[in-house]
């Protein structure tokens, strides 16, 4: 992880501003879904991106009754039905 470079203040609601060429380069727009990641001392910002909640895969994803699932998981759980009923 290269440091960017930029240093910025903690308000006192918790927030700090991303620059706008850090966000302009890793395509985060206003309203964008931020994950929010602790790996030792270190905080880390992504991008959310929804992972299947059976396999935890974040290929091919998409929501259903407000849950995420993946392909694989969606096809694997047609073919249970289909054995079943």
């Amino acid at each position: 992880m290269k440091p960017a470079g930029v240093v910025r203040k903690v308000d006192q609601l918790g927030r700090i501003v991303l620059p706008k060429s850090l966000r302009k380069r890793y395509q985060m727009n206003e309203g964008d879904p931020v994950e929010i990641l602790v790996q030792g001392d270190h905080i880390i910002l992504e991008r959310y991106r929804p992972k299947c909640v059976f396999c935890g895969s974040m290929d091919e994803v998409s929501e259903f009754k407000e849950r995420h699932i993946c392909a694989q998981c969606s096809d694997e759980m047609i073919s249970l039905q289909k054995h079943f009923f």
